[in-house]
Protein backbone atom coordinates (compact mmCIF):
# COMPACT_ATOMS: atom_id res chain seq x y z
CA UNK A 1 0.00 0.00 0.00
CA UNK A 2 1.22 3.53 -0.76
CA UNK A 3 2.10 5.93 2.08
CA UNK A 4 2.10 9.56 2.79
CA UNK A 5 3.93 10.63 5.33
CA UNK A 6 2.41 14.33 7.06
CA UNK A 7 4.90 16.77 8.15
CA UNK A 8 4.11 19.62 10.44
CA UNK A 9 6.27 22.46 8.43
CA UNK A 10 8.69 22.84 5.43
CA UNK A 11 11.91 22.09 8.02
CA UNK A 12 10.34 18.82 9.22
CA UNK A 13 9.26 18.12 5.47
CA UNK A 14 12.58 18.37 4.44
CA UNK A 15 14.34 16.22 7.03
CA UNK A 16 11.52 13.58 6.75
CA UNK A 17 12.25 13.13 2.48
CA UNK A 18 15.96 12.76 3.19
CA UNK A 19 15.02 10.28 6.11
CA UNK A 20 12.90 8.43 3.71
CA UNK A 21 15.61 8.61 0.68
CA UNK A 22 18.07 7.27 3.23
CA UNK A 23 15.58 4.47 3.91
CA UNK A 24 15.17 4.00 0.24
CA UNK A 25 11.43 3.46 0.26
CA UNK A 26 9.39 4.60 -2.36
CA UNK A 27 6.95 6.78 0.53
CA UNK A 28 5.73 10.60 -0.37
CA UNK A 29 6.04 13.62 2.00
CA UNK A 30 3.17 16.09 2.41
CA UNK A 31 4.40 19.49 4.39
CA UNK A 32 2.26 21.60 6.12
CA UNK A 33 2.58 25.14 5.21
CA UNK A 34 0.26 27.32 8.16
CA UNK A 35 1.47 27.72 11.68
CA UNK A 36 -2.38 27.29 13.56
CA UNK A 37 -0.37 27.87 16.78
CA UNK A 38 -1.19 32.21 16.06
CA UNK A 39 -3.33 34.45 14.10
CA UNK A 40 -7.48 33.65 13.86
CA UNK A 41 -8.36 30.12 13.70
CA UNK A 42 -12.29 30.36 13.69
CA UNK A 43 -12.93 31.98 10.56
CA UNK A 44 -12.22 28.36 9.34
CA UNK A 45 -11.96 29.24 5.13
CA UNK A 46 -8.47 28.88 3.52
CA UNK A 47 -8.78 32.42 1.99
CA UNK A 48 -9.14 34.46 5.26
CA UNK A 49 -6.45 32.31 6.89
CA UNK A 50 -4.51 33.55 3.42
CA UNK A 51 -5.54 36.89 3.65
CA UNK A 52 -4.18 37.34 7.22
CA UNK A 53 -0.86 35.66 7.30
CA UNK A 54 -0.58 37.83 4.10
CA UNK A 55 -1.18 40.71 6.23
CA UNK A 56 1.59 39.64 8.95
CA UNK A 57 4.45 38.52 7.04
CA UNK A 58 4.01 37.37 3.19
CA UNK A 59 1.23 36.28 0.37
CA UNK A 60 0.00 33.08 1.35
CA UNK A 61 -2.28 32.02 -1.68
CA UNK A 62 -5.34 30.39 -0.69
CA UNK A 63 -4.86 27.48 -3.06
CA UNK A 64 -2.22 26.28 -1.31
CA UNK A 65 -3.89 25.78 2.23
CA UNK A 66 -7.40 24.32 0.20
CA UNK A 67 -4.81 21.72 -2.00
CA UNK A 68 -3.16 20.83 1.31
CA UNK A 69 -6.18 20.05 3.10
CA UNK A 70 -7.80 18.53 -0.17
CA UNK A 71 -4.96 16.20 -0.98
CA UNK A 72 -5.12 14.65 2.75
CA UNK A 73 -9.64 14.36 2.43
CA UNK A 74 -9.18 12.68 -1.02
CA UNK A 75 -5.98 10.62 -0.67
CA UNK A 76 -6.33 6.76 -0.90
CA UNK A 77 -2.71 5.93 0.57
CA UNK A 78 -2.08 5.16 4.11
CA UNK A 79 -1.92 8.10 5.97
CA UNK A 80 0.98 8.92 8.49
CA UNK A 81 0.99 12.10 10.83
CA UNK A 82 4.29 12.88 12.50
CA UNK A 83 4.46 15.57 15.11
CA UNK A 84 5.46 16.82 18.63
CA UNK A 85 3.56 17.77 21.87
CA UNK A 86 6.22 20.09 22.95
CA UNK A 87 5.94 22.29 19.97
CA UNK A 88 2.97 24.67 19.96
CA UNK A 89 3.04 24.54 16.12
CA UNK A 90 3.21 20.73 15.77
CA UNK A 91 0.47 20.49 18.51
CA UNK A 92 -1.44 22.70 16.80
CA UNK A 93 -1.07 21.46 13.61
CA UNK A 94 -1.82 17.53 15.04
CA UNK A 95 -5.11 18.96 16.78
CA UNK A 96 -6.11 20.73 13.85
CA UNK A 97 -5.73 17.68 11.94
CA UNK A 98 -7.57 14.69 13.71
CA UNK A 99 -10.59 17.48 13.69
CA UNK A 100 -10.15 17.65 10.37
CA UNK A 101 -10.38 14.23 9.36
CA UNK A 102 -12.14 13.35 12.23
CA UNK A 103 -13.89 9.84 10.58
CA UNK A 104 -10.39 9.38 8.00
CA UNK A 105 -7.99 6.18 9.69
CA UNK A 106 -4.73 7.93 9.88
CA UNK A 107 -1.42 6.59 11.72
CA UNK A 108 0.83 8.98 13.85
CA UNK A 109 4.21 8.77 15.08
CA UNK A 110 4.58 11.11 18.14
CA UNK A 111 8.27 12.14 18.80
CA UNK A 112 7.59 14.55 21.72
CA UNK A 113 9.57 11.61 23.83
CA UNK A 114 12.26 10.71 21.15
CA UNK A 115 15.58 10.96 22.98
CA UNK A 116 19.21 10.13 21.74
CA UNK A 117 23.29 10.11 23.09
CA UNK A 118 25.58 12.65 21.24
CA UNK A 119 29.62 12.58 21.92
CA UNK A 120 31.01 15.28 23.31
CA UNK A 121 34.76 16.61 21.63
CA UNK A 122 35.73 15.01 24.80
CA UNK A 123 35.06 11.52 23.88
CA UNK A 124 32.25 11.25 26.82
CA UNK A 125 28.58 10.34 25.97
CA UNK A 126 25.51 12.85 26.90
CA UNK A 127 21.83 11.77 26.44
CA UNK A 128 20.29 15.11 24.88
CA UNK A 129 16.79 16.22 26.31
CA UNK A 130 13.34 14.37 24.66
CA UNK A 131 13.14 16.27 21.33
CA UNK A 132 9.89 17.76 21.66
CA UNK A 133 8.92 18.05 17.86
CA UNK A 134 9.80 16.98 14.40
CA UNK A 135 11.20 19.74 13.30
CA UNK A 136 14.18 19.47 15.54
CA UNK A 137 15.26 15.97 15.40
CA UNK A 138 17.85 15.07 12.92
CA UNK A 139 17.76 12.87 10.06
CA UNK A 140 19.18 9.78 10.75
CA UNK A 141 17.33 9.95 13.83
CA UNK A 142 13.90 10.00 12.68
CA UNK A 143 14.63 6.76 9.84
CA UNK A 144 14.27 4.20 12.44
CA UNK A 145 10.82 5.99 13.63
CA UNK A 146 9.31 5.41 10.12
CA UNK A 147 8.24 1.92 11.17
CA UNK A 148 7.20 2.59 14.04
CA UNK A 149 3.94 4.77 13.20
CA UNK A 150 1.20 3.52 15.03
CA UNK A 151 -3.12 3.74 14.17
CA UNK A 152 -4.36 6.34 16.14
CA UNK A 153 -7.22 5.25 18.59
CA UNK A 154 -11.12 6.57 18.33
CA UNK A 155 -10.44 8.05 21.90
CA UNK A 156 -7.34 9.96 21.00
CA UNK A 157 -9.31 11.27 17.71
CA UNK A 158 -12.01 12.77 20.21
CA UNK A 159 -10.10 13.92 22.25
CA UNK A 160 -7.39 16.33 19.69
CA UNK A 161 -11.11 17.61 17.93
CA UNK A 162 -12.75 18.27 20.97
CA UNK A 163 -9.81 20.73 22.32
CA UNK A 164 -9.36 22.19 18.91
CA UNK A 165 -12.98 23.21 18.39
CA UNK A 166 -12.62 25.03 21.82
CA UNK A 167 -9.89 26.53 21.24
CA UNK A 168 -11.53 27.42 17.99
CA UNK A 169 -13.97 28.82 20.09
CA UNK A 170 -11.72 30.78 21.55
CA UNK A 171 -10.08 32.16 18.63
CA UNK A 172 -7.20 33.73 20.89
CA UNK A 173 -4.37 35.77 19.21
CA UNK A 174 -1.94 32.66 20.39
CA UNK A 175 -1.84 28.90 21.72
CA UNK A 176 0.80 27.91 23.30
CA UNK A 177 1.60 24.89 25.25
CA UNK A 178 1.52 23.82 28.56
CA UNK A 179 1.75 21.20 30.95
CA UNK A 180 -2.25 19.78 30.11
CA UNK A 181 -1.64 20.61 26.40
CA UNK A 182 -2.58 23.61 24.10
CA UNK A 183 -3.95 26.61 25.42
CA UNK A 184 -5.31 30.22 24.71
CA UNK A 185 -3.15 32.99 25.21
CA UNK A 186 -3.48 36.87 24.88
CA UNK A 187 -2.19 39.08 22.26
CA UNK A 188 0.81 40.48 25.08
CA UNK A 189 1.42 37.08 25.95
CA UNK A 190 5.01 37.37 24.85
CA UNK A 191 5.60 41.03 25.18
CA UNK A 192 7.49 40.32 29.21
CA UNK A 193 9.55 38.12 27.17
CA UNK A 194 10.81 40.86 24.55
CA UNK A 195 10.81 43.68 27.02
CA UNK A 196 13.10 41.03 29.21
CA UNK A 197 15.43 40.95 26.34
CA UNK A 198 16.21 44.50 25.51
CA UNK A 199 18.47 46.65 27.85
CA UNK A 200 18.83 50.43 28.46
CA UNK A 201 21.15 50.06 25.42
CA UNK A 202 20.78 50.11 22.37
CA UNK A 203 20.84 46.60 20.99
CA UNK A 204 19.94 45.05 17.51
CA UNK A 205 15.92 44.44 16.84
CA UNK A 206 17.32 40.82 15.63
CA UNK A 207 19.28 40.33 19.02
CA UNK A 208 16.29 41.04 20.90
CA UNK A 209 14.00 38.84 18.95
CA UNK A 210 16.67 35.99 18.88
CA UNK A 211 16.87 35.93 22.65
CA UNK A 212 13.39 35.94 23.10
CA UNK A 213 12.58 33.09 20.91
CA UNK A 214 15.25 31.04 22.18
CA UNK A 215 13.76 32.29 26.02
CA UNK A 216 10.13 30.48 24.81
CA UNK A 217 11.79 27.07 23.40
CA UNK A 218 12.40 25.87 26.88
CA UNK A 219 10.57 23.57 28.25
CA UNK A 220 8.30 23.89 25.14
CA UNK A 221 8.95 25.64 21.41
CA UNK A 222 5.87 28.56 22.01
CA UNK A 223 6.60 31.22 19.10
CA UNK A 224 8.66 31.63 16.07
CA UNK A 225 10.23 35.17 14.86
CA UNK A 226 7.76 36.69 12.55
CA UNK A 227 5.21 36.74 15.42
CA UNK A 228 7.67 37.94 18.06
CA UNK A 229 8.93 40.83 15.59
CA UNK A 230 5.23 41.73 14.88
CA UNK A 231 5.01 42.08 18.76
CA UNK A 232 8.24 44.31 19.34
CA UNK A 233 6.86 46.65 16.62
CA UNK A 234 3.79 46.56 18.53
CA UNK A 235 5.63 47.46 21.50
CA UNK A 236 7.75 50.12 19.76
CA UNK A 237 4.18 51.79 18.61
CA UNK A 238 3.13 51.74 22.15
CA UNK A 239 6.64 53.68 23.45
CA UNK A 240 7.48 50.60 25.47
CA UNK A 241 10.39 50.50 23.52
CA UNK A 242 12.51 52.94 21.53
CA UNK A 243 13.77 52.17 18.08
CA UNK A 244 16.30 53.40 16.03
CA UNK A 245 15.02 52.63 12.34
CA UNK A 246 12.09 50.64 11.00
CA UNK A 247 11.87 48.06 13.66
CA UNK A 248 10.50 46.08 10.60
CA UNK A 249 14.14 46.18 9.06
CA UNK A 250 14.97 43.72 11.68
CA UNK A 251 19.07 43.08 11.28
CA UNK A 252 19.29 47.19 11.24
CA UNK A 253 17.29 48.81 13.62
CA UNK A 254 18.22 48.98 16.85
CA UNK A 255 15.63 49.17 19.82
CA UNK A 256 16.12 49.85 23.76
CA UNK A 257 14.13 50.62 26.33
CA UNK A 258 12.75 54.30 27.58
CA UNK A 259 15.15 56.19 29.96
Amino acid sequence: MKVLHVAPGDSAGGSLRQAIRTAALQQAVLSFHDDLSCGPIAWGTSRERAAWWSHIHEPRLPEEFEAFWRRLETADERLVVWFGRHAASELAFFLALADRLRDRPFDIVDVTDLQWTVTRPDGSSAVLPPAGAVGVVPTDRLVPLIETARPITTDEVEVAAHLWQRLRTQNAPFRVVTPTGLASAPIDHFDSSILEQAAKEWQKALYVVGSAMAHNCEPYMQVGDVMLLERLVALVEEGRLLADGDPRDVRACRVRLPD
